[in-house]
C-alpha cells in the first residue's frame, strides 16, 4: 500500500472500532444515556468544533458515526488523506467518548485520559509566557527502556508538556520517569485513541481563548497551525490506525516526526533514524526554540518541575513549614556593597545533618545592584524566588516573604545538591530574567539560628511592612499611569488587560509594579504605559486614552472599555482568568466562582459553562472574568455598587477574601462582618435556598436598585 491507501485503511479500522463500542453503548444503555467527558462545557470538544452541535446522550453518538463517514473519500490527494486523518480523530473521540459511557473509571493510574477544561486553563499563563515552550506527544514504543527515557526527560527539562500513549508509559515507568500533570509528562492511555485527549486539549485552546466558535472547522485548523506549538513522536512498528492518526494530527499543523521508514512529507512527515538528533529534529519541526540557562547545579532545572511535591518519607532537609524559622528577601543595594556572584553560608549546611529528615531555620538573602534598579521592583523579583526553586529537580518551594516552606529531597542530596546551590540558582535566573536591572548579585544563605532571627527582626520585616505601607497607598487615584498587558494574544488575538494599582491582570499574575517592572526590562515587551488621561466616568473608570490603547493592540476588535463595570463594555477575558463573575437577576447580585471549584453554582452552570460564555477577547455584559485579588478592592464592580452586590461564593474563595472584603465593607458601607452574609455551597445551590439564606442575613444587596 501506498501512504495514501495506508491512510484510508487505517481511517476505516477506526471507524469500524467506533462503531462496535457504540453498537455495544446502545445495548448497554440505551440511547437516552448521557454522553459527557468529566469537568468539560465542549461536549465533545472535536466534533463540537466541526459541527457546533453537542454531543448529549448514546443516540446523539451513534448519529456522529455519519461524520466520520462523510469524511473518509478514498481518493489519492492530500487534502482527501488529511480529511481521513480528521475522521480518524473524530472516530477516536467516539471510542473514548463511549469508554466513559461503558465505565465509570476507563482509566486508572498511571494514565489520565481525558484533560478537563480547568486544568487547560491553567496551562494558558505558562503557555504564553514561554514556561512551557510546546507540547510533546510521544507515541508507540521506543526500541528501548534508555531511549525512551533520555527522549522523555529531555523534553522535560525543556519545559514542554509531554503526553505519552502506548507501550511508551510502561518504558517511561521502567526509567522511574518522574510523570503527572504536576510535572507536565502525563501518561493519557494504552490505546492509540486516547491520543485524542491530545487533540481535544488543542482545540479547546481555541475555543477558550481564541474565540473559536463551534462549527468553525476551518478557523480552527488555522488556530492549532498557528498558535498551539504541539508535534508528535511515533516510535515502533506504524499500523494503519497509527498512521492515519498521524495525518489527524497534520491536518492540525501538528508534525509528525517518526523512526521508521515512510514517505517523507517536508516540514509535516519526517523520519529520524539517529535517536539522539530526535528531540532536536522534533523541536525544529515545529520551530520551537528552547532558551537555556546552563546552571551548575547537580540536578536538572526547568519549569517542569514547577509542581513536583516532596513527600516526608523523600525528604532529606526541611526549612520553614511551621518547624522552624525561614524567610526570604531581596533588597536593592549600593553596587560598592554587591559582590557579583558572591554566594556566602552563614550557618552549617544540609551535609551536617545527622537524622533524617533534618530540620534547619533558612534566610535567603539576595542583594541587587543595578543603575536600573528600583526599590519598587523588590518585591516582583522575590516573587520570582518561588519559581526559580520549584524549577529545581527535587526541591519544593512554598509561600514567600517569611512563610516560606522549603524541602530538598533525598534523591538531590544524594545526586549532590547543597545549600549553595540554591543561591547558583538565584544568581543565574536573576541575571537572566532580570538582565535589564540586575547588573551585580550576591547571595547569602543564613542557617545559623540566632542570625537567621536577628536579620529577620532587623532587616526582613521592616522591609515587608515599609512595602505593605506602600501597597497600602497604591490605588488607582494615587498613580497617573495604567499599563496594558497583551501576553495572551498568542492564544486570544483580541484580548487586552488594563492593569491598574487595584485591578491586576486576570490570570493573577501581572500586578501594577509587576507591568512596571516587565517595561523596564523590556521596552517593547507586553506591558506599555497607558496615560491616565481623558477621563470620561471616574465611578465606571472609563478613560479615553485607555479606549485607544485597547482598540489599538486589538486591532480594533475592542473599542471600548469600563474597568470598574461588569455591565457596560467589561473588559475582555482570554480563558485562563482565575475566576469569573457571573449575575444572578432575582439575587440582584452577582455569583463569583474560581477555577478550582467544580461542581454546580447557583446560576445553573458550571465554572467551565461559565467561562465558555466570556472567553476569547470577547466582551460579554454580564459575566466578566477577572483575577482573585481583585474582588476585596473598593473598585470592584463599583459601577453597579460593588462588593455588597456578592451574594453567593464557594467557601474556599469566600475564606481567601473573607478579612479584606470585611475590611472593604465596614469602610465603604459601615457593615460588619459582611461575609457571613455571602452564601456557599455549603449552606445552599439551589437558587431558591440561596435566596431563603439571604433573606434571613438581610444581605444588603437584596435591598439595593434592581442591578438590571
Amino acid at each position: 500500500m501506498n501512504l495514501f491507501q495506508t491512510i484510508f485503511t487505517g481511517s476505516n479500522q477506526a471507524l469500524a472500532a467506533a462503531e462496535g463500542i457504540v453498537k455495544q453503548a446502545v445495548e448497554e444503555k440505551g440511547k437516552e444515556y448521557k454522553v459527557s467527558f468529566p469537568d468539560t462545557a465542549y461536549s465533545l470538544p472535536v466534533i463540537f468544533s466541526a459541527t457546533g452541535k453537542k454531543i448529549t446522550n448514546v443516540g446523539e453518538l451513534e448519529g456522529a458515526l455519519d461524520i466520520v463517514k462523510s469524511l473518509i473519500v478514498e481518493e489519492e490527494s492530500l487534502d482527501k488523506a488529511l480529511n481521513a486523518g480528521l475522521a480518524t480523530a473524530v472516530a477516536a473521540e467516539i471510542i473514548e467518548a463511549a469508554k466513559y459511557v461503558l465505565s465509570d473509571t476507563p482509566y486508572t493510574e498511571p494514565c489520565v485520559g481525558f484533560i478537563s477544561d480547568p486544568i487547560i486553563r491553567s496551562l494558558g499563563v505558562p503557555l504564553v509566557t514561554g514556561d512551557i515552550p510546546g507540547v510533546a506527544v510521544v507515541l508507540g514504543e521506543c526500541p528501548d527502556t534508555d531511549t525512551a527515557t533520555k527522549i522523555i526527560k529531555d523534553y522535560q527539562s525543556k519545559g514542554l508538556l509531554t503526553f505519552l500513549v502506548g507501550k511508551v508509559i510502561d518504558q517511561a515507568i521502567e526509567g522511574k520517569v518522574k510523570m503527572g500533570l504536576d510535572l507536565r509528562v502525563i501518561p493519557l492511555g494504552y490505546d492509540v485513541t486516547s491520543v485524542i485527549h491530545v487533540v481535544t486539549v488543542a482545540i479547546r485552546a481555541g475555543l477558550i481563548f481564541g474565540n473559536v466558535k463551534g462549527g468553525q472547522l476551518q478557523e480552527m485548523l488555522k488556530y492549532t497551525a498557528e498558535r498551539v506549538p504541539a508535534f508528535v513522536n511515533a516510535f515502533g512498528p506504524l499500523s494503519e490506525l497509527v498512521i492515519s492518526a498521524g495525518a489527524g494530527a497534520i491536518a492540525l499543523g501538528f508534525p509528525v516526526i517518526t523512526d521508521q521508514d515512510v514517505t517523507e512529507v517536508p516540514t509535516l512527515l519526517l523520519t529520524q533514524k539517529d535517536y539522539d538528533k530526535f528531540v532536536r529534529t522534533s523541536l525544529e519541526a515545529r520551530k520551537i526554540k528552547i532558551k537555556i540557562t546552563e546552571i551548575p547545579i547537580p540536578v536538572a532545572f526547568a519549569s517542569a518541575f514547577e509542581g513536583e511535591r516532596i513527600r516526608k518519607n523523600d525528604m532529606y532537609a526541611e526549612f520553614g513549614g511551621g518547624k522552624s524559622e525561614s524567610w526570604e528577601l531581596v533588597v536593592k543595594a549600593d553596587s560598592a556593597d554587591v559582590e557579583d556572584h558572591k554566594i556566602e553560608i552563614i550557618g552549617p549546611d544540609i551535609d551536617t545533618i545527622t537524622e533524617v529528615p533534618g530540620r534547619m531555620p533558612l534566610g535567603i538573602l539576595v542583594k541587587i545592584a543595578g543603575a536600573n534598579m528600583q526599590k519598587d521592583f523588590e518585591p516582583v523579583l522575590e516573587r520570582r524566588l518561588h519559581y526559580f526553586m520549584n524549577y529545581i529537580e527535587g526541591v519544593m518551594h512554598v509561600g514567600q516573604r517569611n512563610l516560606t516552606w522549603i524541602r530538598i529531597g533525598k534523591e538531590a542530596y544524594d545526586k549532590g545538591f547543597r545549600l549553595k546551590h540554591l543561591g547558583e540558582v538565584a544568581y543565574a535566573k536573576m541575571l537572566d530574567e532580570f538582565g535589564s536591572v540586575v547588573d551585580k548579585c550576591e547571595v547569602v544563605l543564613i542557617t545559623d539560628p540566632e542570625k537567621v532571627e536577628k536579620l529577620k527582626d532587623k532587616l526582613a520585616m521592616p522591609r515587608y511592612e515599609e512595602r505593605d505601607a506602600r501597597m497600602a497607598s497604591l490605588v488607582d487615584e494615587s498613580v497617573d499611569t495604567f499599563y496594558s498587558c497583551n501576553l495572551c494574544q498568542s492564544f486570544a488575538p483580541a484580548h487586552v488587560c488594563i492593569v491598574t494599582p487595584e485591578r491586576l491582570g486576570l490570570c493573577g499574575a501581572v500586578s501594577w509594579l509587576d507591568a512596571k517592572a516587565t517595561l523596564e526590562l523590556n521596552p517593547t515587551g507586553p506591558c506599555q504605559e497607558v496615560p491616565k488621561e481623558g477621563l470620561i466616568d471616574e465611578n465606571a473608570g472609563i478613560w479615553e486614552k485607555v479606549n485607544e490603547t485597547v482598540s489599538k493592540i486589538s486591532q480594533g476588535a475592542v473599542n471600548n472599555v469600563t474597568l470598574y463595570s461588569i455591565l457596560q463594555d467589561p473588559m475582555t477575558s482570554c480563558g485562563c482568568f482565575e475566576c469569573i463573575t457571573g449575575i444572578m437577576p432575582e439575587a440582584n447580585g452577582v455569583v463569583i466562582v474560581n477555577r478550582e471549584y467544580d461542581s454546580m453554582t447557583p446560576l445553573g452552570m458550571t465554572f467551565g459553562e461559565l467561562a465558555s460564555m466570556t472567553g476569547g477577547g470577547v466582551q460579554t455584559p454580564g459575566f466578566m472574568g477577572h483575577g482573585r485579588s481583585f474582588i476585596p478592592s473598593k473598585k470592584f464592580m463599583k459601577a453597579e455598587g460593588g462588593i455588597e452586590r456578592i451574594v453567593w461564593m464557594p467557601k474556599e474563595l469566600k475564606d481567601y477574601a473573607g478579612e479584606r472584603l470585611n475590611a472593604t465593607a465596614k469602610e465603604l458601607y459601615g457593615v460588619d462582618n459582611f461575609v457571613d452574609k455571602i452564601c456557599d455551597e455549603t449552606i445552599a445551590i439551589e437558587s431558591e435556598d440561596v435566596m431563603k439564606f439571604l433573606e434571613e442575613a438581610q444581605h444588603p444587596a437584596l435591598a439595593m436598585d434592581p442591578i438590571m
